[in-house]
C-alpha cells in the first residue's frame, strides 16, 4: 500500500490525532525537479481556538494565519527569527484553525539533493532533525505557504507503516514557554527509539 493522503485525512477534526497518525508517513517534495522523501519521525499539535501556543489563539486571524482558517489540506509555511522556513499541515475544516508542525523527518530518498542544499558532506541527524532543518533539506520556503498537499509539489504518503500508541513518546513542545499552561501539555509525538528525532527538550 502506498498512496498520498486525501483531503479526508486532513479534515479530521482531532489535530493531536492528526499528529501522532502522521508519524512512520512519508513527506515527499517535488521541487526544483528533484524527488525528496523523508519518514515522518516526530509532529507538534496547535489548536487555534484554545491553544495559546497557537498563532491562530483564540481565532486570531492575520495576514500569516490566514492560511490556517481554510480547509485541511494546505501548508502554512512560516519564517521563524528570520533564517529557518517551518512546514506546518493546515488540518480540520474551515473556519478551524488547527496545524501539524512536522519537526523532523528520517530522509530516505533524494538523500544528495537534500545534503547539497544543506552543504553537508555525509547524512547525519543535523541534516533533517528540527523542523528549520528539515524544510532546507528537502527545499519547502515561505514561496509554498499556502501550497495543497494533494498536489505535486508537497504531499503525505501512506506506505503502510503503522505506528501504534506504546511506539510514540508524547512531551511538551519546544520553545513555547510564552504560552503559560499550555507549554506543559504533551502535544510533541516522536517515534521512540528513532535516531532522526530532534533532541528531548
Amino acid at each position: 500500500m502506498n498512496y498520498k493522503l486525501d483531503k479526508a485525512f486532513y479534515t479530521q477534526p482531532d489535530v493531536v490525532s492528526i499528529s501522532k497518525q502522521l508519524l512512520g508517513k512519508c513527506l515527499v517534495t517535488h521541487i526544483d525537479n528533484q524527488i525528496c522523501k523523508g519518514i515522518i519521525v516526530e509532529t507538534e499539535a496547535y489548536c487555534g481556538a484554545t491553544d495559546k501556543a497557537c498563532h491562530a489563539h483564540l481565532n486570531r486571524r492575520t495576514k500569516r494565519t490566514e492560511i490556517m482558517f481554510q480547509e485541511g489540506g494546505k501548508a502554512y509555511v512560516y519564517l521563524c527569527y528570520g533564517i529557518h522556513s517551518l512546514f506546518n499541515i493546515v488540518t480540520n475544516t474551515e473556519g478551524n484553525a488547527d496545524a501539524v508542525l512536522i519537526r523532523a523527518v528520517e530522509p530516505i530518498e533524494g538523500i544528495e539533493t537534500m545534503l547539497q542544499r544543506r552543504k553537508m558532506t555525509k547524512a547525519s541527524i543535523r541534516l533533517t532533525a528540527g523542523p528549520g532543518v528539515m524544510s532546507k533539506a528537502l527545499g519547502i520556503s515561505t514561496h509554498h505557504y499556502g501550497t495543497a498537499l494533494t498536489g505535486n509539489q508537497i504531499w503525505i504518503e501512506d506506505q503502510g507503516t503503522v505506528i501504534s500508541e506504546n511506539e510514540i513518546i508524547a512531551s511538551p513542545r519546544v520553545g513555547i514557554d510564552y504560552a503559560e499552561e499550555d507549554a506543559l501539555l504533551p502535544w510533541r509525538f516522536r517515534i521512540k527509539g528513532n535516531k532522526w528525532t530532534s533532541p528531548a527538550k
